[in-house]
């Protein structure tokens, strides 16, 4: 979802961070959102949880302060946990009040800023603390890009942090909105946006972490997915058989089993009584055949025996397919 186009219409989608709310003070100039010192926080009207998050921001082109005086804003995920936005081309600070700091938490892995007045690009990837009463299922974390450099790797959060706080664990709310700071200057921000991300297990999704019972659920899936594909296929083509055979390497199926089994056989048959020109025509299809077949042996779903393994190698051979490339 855009948070921030550039337009004075996307600045709708931002309210005042003063408890009364009503619209912020902050300004559009040059496609760019702009904080207007002493104006306050701004948030969105949207809320959301575990996302990922695109932000580019610029301080100041004229250098005014020093350390945290110098280009200095924050952005609150979900208004909890802040990334730190912050001038430091040249500019030392203490370690986690850097740029692309989890404030408080955990210093960057490096400066990777740009000079003063060109835009930075921070790509978050946030997954909140999820917990069961008081036992943590997941401690959440946060992934940071500065620029395209890896500037927090996965660094786990257990709750929020803050301004000389230690951070300390507890559980985030399912959503919130996104708070960008006003620290008293005039930095800007533009091209905001986020996508939400799919539930983690441990919430009963199938993303992140898998438990062996998840992991196993997820292959079922993914198993039933390629055969529904497959069967629109139609026919014995080799495309649907390569389709069924991709799923028993998921979920071993008798009955799609001995579909493969049974294609598997004809194709063989058909690759054998073609010419070798007819063949070259084919070489693309074939090999593919040919390694799906293989693949399936070599981890025991198919027997190793199984004839048509032996012909589509022995026309690999006599093609002279399988050398290697010099």
């Amino acid at each position: 979802m855009m948070l921030f186009d550039g337009t004075s219409a996307s600045l709708e989608k931002w309210t005042s961070d003063a408890k009364e709310g009503g619209p912020t003070k902050w300004i559009v100039r040059d496609g760019a959102m702009e904080c207007v010192p002493k104006s306050g926080y701004i948030r969105t009207k949207e809320e959301f949880g575990d996302c990922q998050l695109h932000v580019e921001w610029a301080a100041p082109k004229n250098v005014q302060g020093d350390s945290q005086g110098r280009g200095n804003s924050g952005i609150f995920l979900m208004g909890l946990l802040e990334v730190q936005v912050l001038d430091n081309y040249n500019n030392p600070t203490y370690a986690d009040g850097f740029a692309a700091a989890i404030y408080g938490t955990n210093p960057p892995l490096a400066n990777a800023l740009n000079p003063p007045g060109e835009y930075q690009v921070f790509d978050i990837v946030f997954r909140r603390p999820v917990y069961d009463g008081s036992r943590v299922l997941d401690p959440g974390y946060v992934t940071v890009f500065c620029n395209g450099v890896l500037v927090q790797d996965h660094t786990p959060l257990e709750g929020p942090g803050g301004n000389m706080k230690r951070s300390y664990a507890g559980p985030f709310p399912a959503k919130g909105p996104l708070k960008l700071q006003d620290h008293g200057n005039p930095v800007r921000f533009r091209n905001i946006w986020y996508r939400n991300l799919p539930l983690r297990s441990v919430e009963g999704g199938t993303d992140g972490y898998l438990s062996v019972e998840a992991t196993s659920a997820k292959r079922t899936e993914l198993a039933a997915t390629l055969r529904n594909a497959a069967s629109k296929l139609g026919g014995t083509s080799p495309a649907e058989m390569l389709q069924l055979a991709e799923s028993l390497v998921y979920e071993k199926d008798p009955t799609t089993l001995q579909a493969v089994e049974k294609m598997a056989v004809d194709y063989a048959a058909r690759a054998q009584s073609l010419t070798s020109a007819d063949r070259e025509k084919k070489k693309g299809e074939i090999t593919s055949v040919t390694r799906a077949l293989n693949y399936l042996a070599k981890w025991d779903v198919l027997a190793k025996t199984f004839p048509p393994i032996a012909t589509l190698n022995r026309i690999t051979a006599e093609q002279n397919w399988d050398q290697k490339k010099k």
